[in-house]
């Protein structure tokens, strides 16, 4: 039986690891993955159909825990949004080292305001509740009410020397996007603007035909480097030699905490592809990435309408993507038999069944498409 701390409006856990309010939901799995041989048998709960309408849920079943994240935003203004105790007969409770809630303590009202103060446990030994009442459940959350909470920003406990992306916009000019701009949060000192206590904001450009190296020193190091197979759609070709296996294959950087890949010509060594993730439940990598706040300006000219265009986010949905596009387009797009679907010159969006977007990559001029 898990023997836990509490502390009120922040975090749940022990000595080992601890469960933050605003932590990542990538940060909650790690851990769980880490100690699965004490914490067993946890359900990850979700919405196929609408993932974005309903609460994404790590239940952990054997110690009567839940861990609620904002689906709409898996971190930064909405991580862990609440943590709840639902089973107090499965997990040890304690506060400033004294237990309230255990085998030998029943969690009654007028030992948890004993233990966590009235102001804690919200006036309920002033209501009239009999004596000796004992507490089913318990919910940490930020904020005033259960119902208006709302998860605060990352703490900085969470960011470990990583550096993360609150939005990245796609740049365009009249030929297609020639590169992404990253808008970085890290803990610690150095350079960019202090947006908090110790965290730094700073901006990074990357573009098409950047070599690695400078790909590097914008971004730092990948967390992998992953090299693509040979093409196997060679063997079709009529030309002999293009069935030789090349020397070289392309090689993309996986920035996972940024939701973002970049690929590199195996010959020049510059950027050809981007491929930004929405890290969406129910996908084969699933948290892998962070999920990308992207946003991309459709230069999609609307008959009558001024050369106005929409722009497609990371919460866009295909049927609000086709609107703007016009009549051919919706038409054409609507018919592809493939869940990828190509929205205009430079930008490639892979579509689930529930019509949120998967991925987008996005190529220059010289790439071939996905």
């Amino acid at each position: 039986m898990l023997d836990l701390e509490v502390v009120p409006e922040r975090s749940l856990g022990n000595e080992q690891w601890e469960f933050t309010l605003g932590m990542p939901l990538a940060q909650a799995v790690a851990i769980l993955q880490k100690h699965c041989r004490i914490i067993k048998n946890v359900q990850v709960l979700y919405s196929e159909q609408s993932p974005l309408s309903h609460d994404l849920i790590l239940n952990l079943t054997q110690d009567g825990i839940k861990l609620l994240f904002d689906a709409f935003n898996q971190r930064f203004n909405t991580g862990l949004d609440v943590i709840e105790v639902y089973d107090l007969t499965k997990v040890i409770l304690k506060y400033c080292g004294m237990h309230f809630n255990s085998q030998a303590i029943a969690p009654t009202i007028e030992q948890i305001d004993q233990s966590l103060g009235p102001n804690f446990a919200h006036g309920l030994a002033s209501l009239q509740i009999p004596h000796g009442a004992t507490v089913k459940c318990m919910y940490s959350y930020s904020g005033n009410s259960l119902q208006d909470t709302k998860a605060p920003v990352m703490p900085l406990s969470c960011f470990l020397g990583n550096v993360y992306a609150e939005n990245v916009d796609v740049l365009r000019d009249g030929t297609g996007p020639p590169g992404l701009r990253l808008r970085l949060l890290a803990a610690g000192c150095g350079p960019g603007l202090l947006a908090d206590a110790n965290m730094r904001v700073f901006e990074r450009s990357v573009h098409f035909g950047d070599s690695c190296q400078d790909v590097l020193s914008m971004l730092g190091s990948p967390h992998k480097v992953f090299y693509k197979s040979e093409d196997k759609m060679k063997i079709h070709s009529p030309s002999p030699h293009k069935q030789a296996p090349s020397k070289c294959n392309d090689y993309f950087y996986n920035y996972f905490n940024l939701g973002v890949d970049v690929l590199f010509d195996a010959n020049t060594h510059k950027v050809k592809k981007f491929v930004l993730h929405t890290n969406y439940p129910g996908r084969y990598n699933f948290n892998i990435y962070h999920r990308c706040e992207f946003k991309i300006p459709l230069a999609i000219k609307k008959e009558n309408a001024g050369g106005q265009s929409e722009p497609c986010m990371t919460h866009s949905k295909w049927e609000n993507i086709l609107e703007p596009l016009g009549h051919m387009w919706r038409n054409l797009l609507s018919c592809t038999a493939w869940r990828k679907n190509l929205v205009e010159n430079g930008a490639y969006l892979w579509v689930m069944q529930n019509n949120q977007i998967a991925s987008v990559t996005l190529y220059g001029p010289q790439a071939e498409l996905p």
